[in-house]
């Protein structure tokens, strides 16, 4: 088993007696079914869609204070917390940015020697493994504790890129991308039968209709990997954008509508003039045919 400190990641505690239905409220993944010991993927969204912070959560058990913990990119813990702070109006609830205490471990390729407290599995993807919350100091007693080997936050950036699953910032920008784009609809991010929270309307109308034609597709790369945001192009024409990579796999953000017809068409993909290929083409939609007048 391997573990790893992430050091980009942040924690937001929520509690108080109106903390579970505050949030379900707010946030895109059904919180009233979140208990200790497990987590759920979610995103608080724009009122128009697009996803604000997306973020990991788990149930604090009583014996460390109860409430809610929130696993997001550390960069927007400030500013998720104001915001949380902005909506509770009156509701029972305090919010709290526990970022400079708390930390996130991630332990994957394996299993726990022991399931340390504040422990769960991510709800993501399951080769990613689990999510450990516990102060940075403390990193190597749990990699003990679990039995695992301690290694570099970039050992797991690449297997999470291989495990196919995007990192905002990276692969996707805040407050620019819709859920479905990022594929949370797909790593159990959206529930689909919870009541009603932020920007509820556009995610339902596009489940519903089936519209979503940009996504995060897995790419591979015999080369040297373009930057994050590199213009990805069939022939001469934009049809995507790189995101992260790592060991010769990427992520990209694509429009796979288009991407199905330049490959229908005999075109390839590059991104900064350098060739990448789709890891699995069975995720593009059939090729548009060509009608004849």
């Amino acid at each position: 088993m391997k573990a790893a400190f992430l050091p980009d990641r942040g924690v937001v505690k929520v509690s108080g007696e109106d903390a579970r239905n505050f949030l379900n409220g707010l946030v895109t993944t059904d919180v009233t079914r979140l208990a200790p010991g497990t987590g759920r993927f979610g995103a608080l969204l724009t009122p128009q869609g697009k996803i604000v912070v997306d973020f990991l959560i788990t149930e604090a058990p009583s014996g460390h204070g109860g409430g809610f913990l929130i696993d997001c990119p550390r960069a927007l813990a400030p500013g998720l917390a104001s915001k949380l702070g902005f909506y509770k109006l009156r509701a029972k609830v305090t919010v709290e940015n526990l970022s400079d205490s708390l930390g996130v471990i991630a332990a994957w390729d394996g299993e726990f020697a022991m399931k340390p407290d504040l422990a769960f599995a991510d709800p993501r993807e399951p080769r990613l493994g689990w999510r450990i919350l516990a102060p940075e100091e403390l990193t190597q007693k749990v990699a003990d504790l679990i039995g695992a080997d301690l290694v570099d936050s970039a050992d797991y950036e690449a297997h999470r890129i291989a495990s196919g699953v995007p990192r905002g910032g990276l692969d996707f920008m805040y407050g620019d991308a819709f859920p479905h784009e990022t594929n949370m609809d797909r790593l159990n991010g959206v529930d689909f039968d919870k009541g009603c929270y932020v920007g509820q309307e556009v995610v339902s109308r596009t489940q519903h209709r089936g519209t979503a034609r940009t996504r995060t597709v897995r790419v591979s790369l015999d080369g040297p990997r373009p930057e994050p945001g590199t213009a990805i192009l069939a022939g001469d024409k934009p049809v995507g954008t790189m995101g992260s990579a790592a060991n010769n796999q990427g992520l990209a953000l694509i429009r796979i509508d288009r991407v199905a017809d330049a490959l229908g068409a005999g075109l390839a993909l590059t991104a900064g003039g350098l060739a990448i290929r789709l890891a699995d083409p069975s995720q593009l939609p059939p090729a548009a045919s060509k009608t004849v007048a």
